[in-house]
């Protein structure tokens, strides 16, 4: 997301335990002293991520408040969904920029095996080590040397909602998967489809597809399946993509069907519920959904826009998966000591708060006051997020090679896409996957 939007792609408030259960080691970089205004006048830190609306307005002030301490100026590009590809031509360009929010696992590893990235400093390492649980360093450390600093944290397990058009449908939030769509074919009957699917984003149908399957599989396969030491072929898969694939092909479910699925990017799906015409009851997607609601469209989280937790699919458990974003330093930035100086402030709650305090945003960071949330919503989701139980499972596509998991237009995104167009051949989707898996992990 991912992705995510975040990429990059909540359980019920205080209800949902966050967590991620991973050992950690890491050793941080060269040391750098404290950023001060002298020291870094002058100099301009280029931030590249995904972030576009919102989230990218939100992220500004962060990025002025580290003007303001240090006199760096600083510069936001869009990279578009292709992180990678962007990253790559910007340094074979010798346009590289000092500082990536990287959405995906799988592209951190591998820009630190093409040798792009600078450990973090020992400063940054410190603060990180102070405020993160071990796993989110985990994450962001490759053979041992700790490169991305997890500065956004997402909760991809909920289910956004509009509390009008389920009291005008006479229906309440569904508790099994079961329930999900028999409520979402109450709201179509009452004069809106269920859901505004962001088809045209293909990591959001990766996120559908990684719930289901975390919760009909459960997490030992579903670790399985994120390293491929299970195969997209397995039984498993066949059938998550077959419960999946029922409600792609339901026109009740689905605003506008499979082609009105394909045309809608994630923000517009978020419009389509909390926007001034609305075209769906709901939207799946993460945490990050109620920053757009309440910054795009005017919505009071809790009140005019609501979530419950992605629920059970049959006999399974409720799934939780997360996702986040990790800041790296690239080695060919111009300015890479002002680039560590961005990410040593980035690892303090001060800098985590300004964010929090504009809404959209969950840090993994436990320093983090929950007085700095905007809405008690977001308060309790930063809670469990902090509070860590080992069920949470890593957005599944964001481990991946890029060439899967990550990337506009090929792989697990485009087969998905193409699955949503047509799901009526779930083994023969499987197939495909499995066929680009292959190819992406090397076996």
């Amino acid at each position: 997301m991912s992705r995510n939007i975040t990429a990059r792609r909540t359980a019920a408030a205080g209800s949902a335990v966050l967590a991620l259960a991973l050992g950690a080691s890491a050793c941080g970089g060269e040391a750098t002293g404290p950023a001060s205004a002298k020291e870094l006048s002058g100099q301009t830190v280029t931030v590249a991520g995904v972030w576009t609306g919102s989230e990218q307005k939100n992220f500004q002030k962060v990025l002025d408040a580290f003007s303001e301490k240090t006199g760096a100026k600083t510069t936001f590009v869009p990279t578009g969904d292709n992180v990678s590809t962007f990253v790559g031509s910007k340094i074979e360009g010798g346009n590289a920029p000092e500082v990536v929010m990287v959405p995906q696992v799988g592209v951190l590893q591998q820009f630190a095996k093409e040798g792009w990235l600078s450990p973090l400093s020992k400063k940054a390492d410190a603060t990180a080590g102070a405020g993160l649980a071990p796993v989110w360093k985990n994450y962001g450390t490759v053979d041992g040397t700790y490169y991305g600093l997890y500065f956004k944290a997402a909760h991809k397990s909920t289910v956004w909602y509009s509390p009008a058009a389920f009291e005008q449908a006479g229906v309440g939030e569904p508790k099994t998967y079961e329930d999900m769509l028999k409520t979402g074919r109450t709201l179509a009957d009452s004069g809106l489809p269920a859901f505004s699917v962001a088809g045209e984003d293909g990591w959001t149908l990766t996120d559908w597809f990684e719930n289901i399957y975390l919760s009909q599989a459960g997490p030992e396969n579903y670790d399985k399946l994120a390293a491929h030491k299970l195969p997209w072929t397995d039984p498993t898969v066949v059938k998550a993509l077959t419960t999946l694939g029922d409600l792609f092909k339901d026109k009740q479910l689905v605003a506008g069907g499979a082609n009105g699925a394909l045309r809608t990017p994630f923000p517009t799906s978020v419009e389509q519920v909390f926007g001034p015409e609305p075209k769906a009851g709901m939207v799946y997607e993460g945490d990050f959904v109620g920053g757009i609601a309440k910054d795009e469209f005017g919505k009071k989280l809790g009140e005019d826009a609501k979530f419950y937790p992605f629920p059970p699919v049959g006999s399974g458990t409720a799934p939780v998966v997360s996702g986040g974003d990790a800041a790296v330093v690239l080695k060919d930035g111009k300015n890479r000591k002002a680039g560590m100086a961005l990410l040593e402030f980035l690892a303090t709650p001060e800098a985590a708060e300004i964010w929090a305090g504009a809404g959209g945003f969950l840090s993994p960071n436990k320093n983090v006051k929950l007085s700095a949330y905007s809405d008690d919503t977001t308060r309790a989701t930063a809670e469990s997020l902090v509070k860590a139980g080992d069920s949470v499972r890593f957005d599944m596509s964001d481990q991946a090679p890029a060439a899967f998991g990550g990337t506009k237009g090929a792989g697990e995104w485009k087969l998905l896409q193409d699955f949503l167009r047509n799901p009526s051949n779930p083994k023969a989707t499987a197939a495909k996957l499995e066929a680009a898996a292959a190819k992406a992990y090397g076996n």
